[in-house]
């Protein structure tokens, strides 16, 4: 395994700096792309970040398998809207996962913005997560060749 250059104050920086940019932004976690944590924004605890982790985890399975059937491309963005809050969960192009929560008041719109802002700027702060070979080749299976 390799060492990252990547500080986790580094990136417990910009998770709060995130979470500071947007009215009603309640936390910020950056996973691996196996659902490890690489760093939480202030106030999320081992019990929290444990639970996030399950959660996105499976999110993004379920998303996974939504662009297989469909045919829709590479995954981006998961946006759960709770009738209190919600849920943006984002890969960036390092195959780091990007989850944030914002209450039900605060402004969506801003949200999506800043999360894409960091995503796109994520190779700044996180290591880079290789692809499976079949994934990096297009190797993918499901409706795209046939099989569902």
């Amino acid at each position: 395994m390799t060492q990252s250059v990547v500080t986790a104050d580094g990136l417990t920086d910009a998770l709060n700096d995130l979470v500071d940019r947007v009215h009603g932004a309640e936390f910020a976690v950056v996973l691996s792309p196996d659902g490890l944590l690489l760093g939480a924004s202030r106030d999320v605890d081992t019990v929290l970040a444990n639970q996030l982790s399950s959660l996105v985890a499976g999110l993004e399975a379920l998303g996974a398998a939504a662009t297989r059937v469909c045919v829709g491309g590479a995954l981006r963005q998961i946006v759960v809207q709770m009738s209190r809050a919600f849920l943006f969960v984002a890969t960036t192009r390092n195959g780091a996962i990007l989850t944030v929560r914002i209450g039900a008041e605060a402004e969506v719109g801003d949200m999506a913005y800043e999360v894409a802002l960091f995503v796109g700027q994520a190779e700044r702060h996180l290591p880079v997560f290789l692809e499976p070979a079949s994934t990096a080749t297009g190797g993918e299976t499901g409706a795209a060749d046939g099989r569902r």
